[in-house]
């Protein structure tokens, strides 16, 4: 009796078990048939679709168990780790005969890629065979959290669900899933929220649950907003993914995010400005999938919009980026409980499940687009690349060339990021004249007819224009005091963030080339490895960079010349090139160690057997100082700003080699840098909010003594306003009109006789300046000081926000660079006229020396993204020769 009591409640609860599974799947689509369910996220997981955050780990276990139950459907590919070394991975699903002709498939989309290869009529048989593709990418803000637990919806109804439609679906349609591509920030998020979490979950807005600490899970390890990464691929998390997008060209592919919880559910078509390489076709094409969703969504009741906001003008968004290939882009944005529950300003409560349901009725209905206009797509696909090629071939700038000797580092790491993003590239092995400029061997060469010129284009050209009417618009707003619908940097030139000159030509040189691999560092080499006396290397690349670096962590003794000098044998060598002797280093077997050194860091070594100097300081020099290895550390935490303090750790550890150490900013109230030689101060929401006198008079004491503190962006301005450097934070200039008595309630009477006259009337005075933004602008460099050691004359900066300081007196420092004139201002973007009369001449870098130490500001973020590497000189300056100089 006992054991079929047993036996009974065991199978009460399997079937309980089965009950919970059916319903946990079927609430989200109610109309799926999944009675023959296997591997949901309750067998797998132990709980309802919708009623728990899934950690990192256990969505892979989710995936695997996927695939371990559908073997003839699902692959599972890896594409990398992540900075903390979690999998990076995406599944691929379709039928079982599309899935063991995936080779043929992966095949097929390269060929269809490349016209040069392939004539009309094998495209025509191509396109008729082969199935339409779609890439769904989510989670790329980790803290956005619906998307993933979607995406385990997505592929467990593509795999389970009976009905004939869904069937269709795969096999018209190979489906690509990438389930979560920032694990990192999600891992971060997850852990911290259920940490806050209480008897019940709360769905008041203050609540611990609906408010994170510093810093957000919408950031990597790096503290990168990835979704902004996709034109320079500094993270693995987007270049691998890159990599993945170029091997299989998914004709339509959609990242789906989270926004705030009072809104409802946005899909494509995107918002105005459109970028203007996005051809018709392409929008065609977005406007099929947005009307699809909305049909999905009527039959819902969803609330949904479009077009109002969510632009695709810059193309460093995962939505943007795949429409310079060929493909259509999209972004999905649902309105985020940011946790269980969330409770909206009309009364109604928003939950986890809402999201992770309409995330995933848009994934189906999109599926659903590409599965219906397989062959449309396809022959869109086509006919794109076939354009691209036409239209490379009716440039009047057909070559581009970057001559490989003025900034080597730079430009090899332009011609590999170019191959990384899908171009093609050739580096001429020998000299060569074209259009009436002499080039040297090893100049990099973009012949522009081919499929990715729209890519190559969107990522060279100096200017990407939005429409005049659009910014019209944004003039009247700024007028009626709205805020402008200008969402993202409207400047964003590889060659001028890099500050590499590139040159356009109407003919193709004729030179013997070599196609250009990936590789951003190009071995370097050790030239006259026997010299007798030491070694130099010109200073003014990211190669030098990176080789004091390397030396500087191996214990090498290293000398730095501010001046320019003229070697007897080596000839010329710019300001701030190094010196690496015998004498300075009498245990170390300098050939052997040098010549590992360049191969690693990329930089030339020349040997010289003398130490004669024929003009400039020779090695003994007082301008010439002992480099040491400095100990760099950094604030960290509430204030600062999360994305600078990110980018500024990732450049000078990723990109310079080099540690940093991060302070959190209560432990620096008092004041103690004891054992810096730098320390930096990122930009911030305001450190007002945690610095005081006290520490204000701390950080003065450690300066006199010796200490670089470098500011970045508008932690400069805070500098000032505490009393760190001496000038002034600019206002806007007051506009022409009538100035209003501060404090009167009643005054004279005035005629206003015109719009214009009332435009005026009604202006703001003594306001900061508009908002910028973001555009890349010129500065000039005073070549006369250390700072300025390797830099060129001209320096483009971006101009992001509003902070504008006035020149510093040069009874308090130097202005090292400031902002080019008016006529010469702008490099790449927009800028309010206002902006354009206000910022010429004010600094950019700002050196203000105090007792043994100084400060240096950058009144602009010289790491912002991590793409500006033309500004990394001027940074490397700051962290390692100026400490070298206050010792």
């Amino acid at each position: 009796m006992k054991k079929l009591f047993l036996t009974l409640s065991v199978a009460a609860a399997s079937a309980a078990a089965a009950s919970d599974q059916l319903s946990g799947a079927a609430s989200m689509l109610p109309e799926a048939n999944y009675s023959n369910g296997k591997a949901s996220v309750e067998e797998v997981l132990g709980y309802s679709i919708g009623t728990k955050i899934t950690s990192p780990e256990a969505m892979s276990r989710y995936f695997e168990a996927l695939a371990a139950a559908f073997p003839d459907q699902v692959k599972l590919l890896d594409y990398g780790k992540s900075w903390e070394g979690r999998t990076l991975y995406y599944a691929v699903i379709s039928s079982a005969e599309n899935m063991a002709n995936f080779d043929n498939f992966v095949g097929n989309m390269q060929r269809l890629a490349d016209p040069r290869k392939t004539s009309q009529q094998e495209a025509q048989r191509l396109i008729a065979e082969t199935p339409a593709s779609i890439w769904l990418s989510y989670g790329v803000h980790g803290n956005e959290i619906s998307s993933p637990e979607a995406a385990m919806m997505t592929a467990y109804h593509l795999l389970n669900d009976q009905r004939p439609q869904t069937k269709d679906w795969l096999k018209n349609t190979v489906v690509f899933i990438d389930p979560l591509q920032n694990p990192d920030g999600r891992a971060r998020f997850v852990q911290r929220y259920y940490m806050t979490a209480g008897l019940e979950h709360s769905a008041d807005r203050r609540s611990a649950e609906h408010n994170e600490p510093w810093p957000s899970g919408r950031t990597n390890h790096y503290l990168f907003d990835m979704n902004r990464d996709w034109i320079a691929l500094t993270q693995p998390e987007i270049k691998g993914q890159v990599d993945a997008l170029l091997k299989y060209y998914p004709l339509v592919f959609v990242d789906l995010h989270e926004m705030g919880g009072d809104s409802t559910y946005y899909f494509t078509p995107e918002a105005r400005p459109y970028n203007p390489l996005i051809t018709e076709q392409q929008r065609e094409t977005l406007n099929w999938i947005g009307k699809n969703n909305a049909s999905w969504f009527d039959k819902k009741g969803f609330d949904y919009f479009t077009r109002e906001i969510f632009d695709a003008f810059y193309p460093g968004y995962g939505a943007s980026w795949p429409l310079y290939h060929g493909s259509v882009a999209m972004t999905y944005e649902m309105a985020s409980a940011r946790g269980h529950r969330f409770e909206r300003k009309d009364g109604s409560i928003l939950t986890y499940a809402d999201g992770v349901q309409q995330h995933f009725v848009a994934s189906l209905s999109t599926i659903e687009t590409v599965s219906e206009r397989r062959q449309a797509l396809l022959e869109k696909f086509w006919n794109y690349r076939l354009s691209a090629i036409k239209a490379g071939e009716d440039d009047e700038q057909r070559a581009l060339i970057v001559a490989a000797d003025d900034d080597p580092a730079a430009a090899r790491k332009l011609a590999s990021l170019l191959v990384e993003q899908g171009a093609d590239v050739q580096q001429a092995q020998e000299n060569f004249r074209v259009c009436g400029t002499d080039y040297p061997a090893g100049s990099y060469i973009i012949d522009k007819a081919q499929p990715a010129y729209r890519m190559i284009s969107t990522l060279m050209d100096e200017q990407v224009d939005m429409a005049a009417d659009f910014i019209e618009e944004q003039e009247q707003r700024r007028n009626n005091n709205l805020p402008d619908q200008i969402y993202d940097v409207t400047g964003w030139s590889l060659p001028l963030m890099f500050n590499v000159d590139v040159d356009g030509c109407d003919d193709v040189p004729r030179v013997d080339s070599v196609a250009v691999s990936e590789g951003r560092i190009a071995p370097g080499q050790l030239l006259n490895a026997d010299a007798e006396v030491g070694y130099l290397v010109r200073w003014g690349d990211m190669n030098a960079g990176r080789l004091v670096t390397a030396a500087l962590r191996q214990g090498l003794q290293l000398k730095q010349s501010e001046l320019a000098f003229t070697h007897e044998q080596a000839g010329k060598y710019p300001s701030g090139s190094l010196v690496i002797t015998h004498a300075d280093n009498p245990d170390v077997e300098l050939p052997t160690v040098l010549a590992q050194l360049a191969e690693q860091t990329g930089a030339t070594i020349q040997g010289v057997d003398t130490s004669w100097i024929t003009e400039g300081p020779n090695f003994g020099s007082g301008n010439v100082h002992g480099l040491f290895a400095p100990n760099i550390g950094m604030a960290w935490d509430e204030p600062v700003s999360q994305y600078n303090a990110g980018h500024t750790r990732y450049v000078i550890e990723r990109q310079m080699n080099y540690p940093v150490t991060a302070i959190r900013t209560d432990d620096l109230r008092g004041g103690d840098l004891a054992g810096f030689d730098v320390f930096i101060l990122p930009a911030s929401a305001g450190y007002d909010r945690v610095f005081n006198a006290e520490t204000v008079a701390a950080f003065k004491r450690w300066v006199a003594d010796g200490g670089v503190l470098v500011t970045l962006g508008n932690a400069s301005g805070w500098a000032v306003e505490a009393g760190l450097l001496n000038t002034k934070v600019e206002r806007a200039i007051p506009k022409e009109g009538v100035e209003k008595p501060a404090e009167e309630t009643r005054v004279d009477g005035t005629e206003i006789t015109s719009k214009a006259q009332l435009m005026t009337e009604i202006q703001a005075h003594g306001v900061n300046p508009d908002w910028v933004s973001g555009a890349l602008v010129n500065a000039d460099v005073d070549k006369d000081h250390f700072l300025a050691a390797g830099l060129k004359q001209r320096l483009v900066s971006l101009f992001n926000g509003n902070t504008i300081l006035a020149p510093i007196d040069i009874n308090h420092g130097r202005n090292i660079a400031w902002f080019a004139d008016k006529e010469a201002l702008i490099a790449s973007g927009f800028l309010w006229d206002e902006t354009q009369q206000q910022l010429p001449y004010k600094p950019l870098l700002i050196w203000q020396p105090m007792g043994e130490g100084m400060v240096i500001s950058f009144t602009q973020e010289p790491t912002y993204r991590a793409y500006m590497d033309g500004l990394n000189m001027a940074l490397m300056n700051a962290l390692f020769l100026a400490p070298a100089t206050t010792r």
